[in-house]
């Protein structure tokens, strides 16, 4: 996994558009401009959102034989409808938050069970990218699987949402 760490060491947050032009903010042409990177792309480009991140960690530890879980987190607002995307993998009975796009935590964290992986990060996102304002019901984790490169936010979004429902016991 250091491996991947060191990988990914050279990755920015940010976004490519679809003229090929590298963004570090995501502004408001993000939703009608970005394309989802493949892998190869990622590693050429040396930058991406945390859904390039992903795809890009999922091929890594795909290709060296770990079984990996994908997981899209999303506040529905009438605004912006901040996510995340972020990758679990289990080993000798742990799992495993790896972690890069969200600087912050960037890192391979343990947990037990996954359960207690998935409302850890549900509460960091809930007080660092939501400021502890929300509401129960609009905040939702899909487990999701592997998308189609170059595919926009849209379709995106109902990639991710055809996805399996995570209900956590916890709110």
């Amino acid at each position: 996994m250091d491996k991947l760490m060191n990988l990914m060491s050279d990755i920015k947050y940010g976004w490519i558009d679809k003229n090929g032009n590298k963004h570090y903010d995501v502004g408001d042409d993000f939703s009608t401009n970005y394309s989802l990177q493949s892998p190869e792309e990622i590693l050429v480009n040396k930058v991406g959102v945390c859904w390039d991140q992903v795809e890009l960690e999922r091929y890594y530890l795909e290709n060296n034989n770990v079984y990996v879980q994908s997981y899209f987190i999303v506040y529905y607002d009438e605004d912006k409808c901040p996510t995340h995307t972020f990758l679990t993998y289990e080993k000798d009975g742990y799992f495993y938050w790896f972690e890069h796009a969200w600087v912050l935590f960037s890192g391979i964290h343990r947990y037990n069970n996954l359960q207690e992986l998935l409302l850890d990060v549900k509460n960091k996102f809930i007080k660092y990218e939501l400021n502890n304002n929300y509401d129960y019901d609009n905040l939702i984790i899909y487990n999701y699987n592997k998308p189609k490169s170059h595919i926009n936010v849209q379709e995106f979004y109902k990639h991710c949402e055809s996805g399996k429902i995570i209900y956590l016991d916890v709110k």
